[in-house]
């Protein structure tokens, strides 16, 4: 049974509660999941807690050296942590690969956190008085993390938390946690006290818990919009500060004078990559013109009927299946509702059959042409490798469909006109933004974070605006009384 992790060891659950986690490629039982109860959660937010004072007041060069050792122990163990990854997830090992690469940006990222967390200071701000501000930590901080990303999502937030002097609970997905307690236990390897990170294992069980703790003083979420939505307003509502990642509905316009194999090629990595689980996933094209729309159906139909589809094990696969039998019902319904709405089925892959894994979570890619804006297909995020083409009759529209949608985390524009691509960075209402770049996801030295009902709360999540979430700002000002004479002054203070 997968145990949690409190004070640097392994603790199996006691509530008598459990959960199978799957192999998606065979459809079978890989290993069962304790779910923690309200107590167990608070076991490790206690043990978070009482490692606070100590942790917030090292140095934070020595946080960083442990992130230094941290990064390296990543990289020595990344063919493990990715074959983990892939088995419960499901994903491609070169995708795994490329799933901790980018958490490891993060690493890096906070191992310069001394310069980070430096504050100003001004000299004679008054008479003989200076000032100075201070970015000091929050105290016990949590994450809820979603399943397609096990390792990478949970490294957007534990690293910058943990080194601007905070303690840390991480709840991560039930589908698929086994990397996540991999990982954590190579940052103990590091050199991290205990109790500093800690992992607890649940449902809505130990999500409540932790929204509802006193002393939990900031949460980090990523998932579907109706749960960020409710992690939100619940978190808020006892007192804490809350980043709610959600949903996304991201569009790639194509304008006539793009390079269309280059967008091509870009849509079909962008689009059925990771079979579509990815919250930066291009699930609608935007071809402008009908005759930029005919060249782009003509040319990817081929491609996505060709898609080499297999289990993590097949080192050729493109992509491999969904997470849960129950994913992949839900998206052979929504291509049904598709159909039924009037769209165009260009490429049909519910019938998708690999030998040897039959009972697999299994899809090919599927892509829809003559999408409409009143389609559910349209509207929901399928999560799935499904490809909606919705054709526009000018950049205008185009642009105006982009900034309609209740989404806003990314968009792209295919183009090689200078002042299209301006307007369009300019103009549209999304967090995140591409040029001739599919999946703009952020350096991790800049922020990622979307629009609308993308994100709940004021902070993009990593980055700079990470260090500002986890960390809140302390200005004093101060005067030593030699040499300054002066009476009681009633009026309020000035210059």
């Amino acid at each position: 049974m997968i145990e949690n992790l409190i004070n640097n060891k392994r603790v199996a659950s006691s509530s008598g509660r459990q959960q199978p986690v799957y192999n998606p490629a065979t459809g079978e039982v890989s290993d069962q999941l304790g779910l923690s109860s309200p107590e167990e959660v608070n076991d490790a937010i206690n043990a978070a807690a009482a490692a606070f004072p100590e942790w917030s007041n090292t140095p934070p060069a020595k946080r960083a050296s442990i992130m230094f050792r941290f990064n390296e122990l990543l990289s020595q163990n990344a063919d493990k942590i990715a074959s983990a990854i892939s088995r419960e997830h499901g994903k491609t090992h070169e995708d795994a690969l490329g799933e901790l690469q980018r958490g490891k940006e993060v690493v890096e990222f906070v191992c310069g956190i001394p310069q980070l967390l430096k504050g100003e200071f001004s000299r004679n701000v008054g008479p003989a008085i200076d000032s100075y501000s201070d970015r000091q930590p929050l105290g016990v901080c949590a994450g809820i993390t979603p399943f397609n990303f096990p390792v990478m999502v949970p490294l957007w937030m534990y690293p910058v938390a943990i080194a601007c002097g905070n303690t840390f609970v991480l709840k991560p997905s039930e589908r698929d946690p086994t990397s996540a307690v991999l990982v954590a236990e190579l940052l103990h390897e590091a050199g991290l006290p205990e109790g500093v990170m800690n992992v607890v294992h649940g449902d809505k069980t130990a999500v409540d818990t932790i929204l509802d703790s006193d002393i939990v003083q900031a949460v980090s979420f990523v998932g579907s919009t109706p749960i960020a939505e409710y992690v939100y307003q619940r978190g808020t509502q006892s007192g804490k500060r809350v980043q709610a990642l959600g949903g996304a509905k991201n569009h790639m316009v194509i304008m006539p004078d793009a390079d269309l194999d280059q967008a091509v090629n870009a849509l079909m990595g962008a689009s059925y990559g990771s079979a579509g689980e990815r919250c930066m996933a291009v699930s609608v094209a935007v071809p402008v013109g009908e005759e930029t729309a005919d060249k782009l159906i003509e040319k990817l139909r081929p491609l996505v009927e060709g898609l080499h589809i297999g289990p993590c094990t097949d080192t050729k696969a493109e992509m491999g299946p969904v997470i849960t039998s129950d994913a992949k019902s839900r998206i052979t319904d929504l291509i049904e509702d598709g159909v039924n709405s009037g769209a165009t089925l260009v490429v049909d892959g519910r019938d998708l059959k690999i030998d040897g894994h039959e009972n697999g979570f299994f899809l090919g890619g599927s892509l829809f042409d003559n999408v409409t804006t009143d389609m559910r297909i349209y509207k929901e995020e399928i999560f799935g490798p499904v490809l909606t083409v919705v054709r526009a009759k000018s950049y205008d529209e185009a642009v105006t469909m982009v900034n309609e949608h209740e989404y806003g985390n990314g968009t792209a524009i295919f183009t090689r006109d200078g002042d299209a691509a301006r307007s369009f960075c300019d103009s549209i209402q999304v967090g995140m933004v591409g040029v001739n770049v599919p999946i703009p996801v952020p350096v991790a030295y800049h922020s990622f974070g979307g629009w609308k009902r993308s994100i709940f709360g004021d902070h993009s999540i990593y980055g700079p605006e990470g260090v500002h979430f986890y960390t809140r700002l302390k200005t004093v000002t101060s005067r030593w009384p030699t040499g300054v004479k002066e009476g009681s002054v009633f009026a309020f203070p000035t210059l």
